[in-house]
């Protein structure tokens, strides 16, 4: 009963935090940030919850239960990126997305057991999910930074969407900003998988490392041309979403291919 109230709670959170901002953003108003807030943190502290409760405090790496807590990272990251600087319009594309991963992973999807870790692999994982869950909102990021310097380009400045979306630049930077953080992150992930982690061909992470170790590559070429030839803009945008594709197929690719399509564990 508690989780079934707990999933309910963060899921109807979501989609009025959502509504919340977008609503009045569409009519040409100005959205109500602290509500929406307000709303999006009940969200995200009742998804934890629910995460909490339903997998008994442990890490749960099946595929519904793996994306529905990437998610709550992903939201919990949005909600720290906005009471430090205005992106609205990130929490009008995460949070939507939040509530029908942990609809699923709570409502249809067949229940599943913790992972049974030491805390070596459980720092791993944590370490690991935090920067996936940075890199994916630098990429939602992106994807705004796109579609904003396309309305400015085609001076389609009077779209009440647009309220919703800080400057460009202030776009930009943020999103380096969580490219860099999580690029640290993801590094620690490759440097504790070396430290902690055993027989890789036994466990089918031979494949996941080699996706990691290219998107590690591709963030790092990203970041040392931001720094050394002042990258940005349409190629930037492609490198940081070129990468988040393969650290996507590194993350879950494998666990649907296993889990779902051959019904075997990872």
């Amino acid at each position: 009963m508690l989780t079934l109230v707990l999933s309910l709670v963060a899921v109807a959170a979501y989609l009025a935090a959502t509504l919340r901002v977008a609503l009045p953003a569409l009519r040409g108003g100005t959205p109500p940030r602290a509500e929406g807030l307000a709303l999006a943190a009940i969200g995200v502290l009742a998804h934890a919850g629910y995460l909490l409760a339903a997998h008994r405090g442990g890490l749960d790496l099946h595929f519904f239960a793996a994306l529905s807590a990437v998610s709550m990272l992903i939201a919990g990251t949005t909600l720290a990126v906005n009471l430090a600087r205005p992106v609205d319009a990130l929490g009008v594309l995460v949070f939507p997305l939040a509530a029908v991963l942990l609809a699923v992973d709570a409502w249809i999807a067949p229940p599943t057991q913790p992972t049974a870790m030491g805390w070596q692999i459980k720092l791993h994982v944590i370490v690991a999910l935090l920067g996936y869950a940075l890199l994916s909102v630098s990429a939602v990021l992106a994807l705004l930074l796109l579609v904003q310097e396309r309305a400015l380009r085609n001076r389609d400045i009077a779209n009440h969407w647009l309220r919703v979306l800080p400057p460009l630049t202030l776009t930009e930077n943020l999103m380096f900003r969580l490219v860099a953080a999580g690029f640290v992150l993801l590094t620690a992930t490759l440097l504790t998988g070396v430290l902690f982690v055993e027989n890789l061909f036994a466990q089918h992470l031979v494949h996941k490392t080699a996706l990691s170790i290219a998107a590690w590559v591709v963030f790092g070429t990203l970041l040392v041309g931001r720094w050394r030839f002042g990258w940005r803009g349409r190629r930037a945008v492609r490198l940081l979403l070129s990468g988040m594709g393969v650290l996507l197929l590194a993350f879950f690719g494998s666990k649907f291919v296993l889990e779902l399509l051959l019904s075997r564990g990872t």
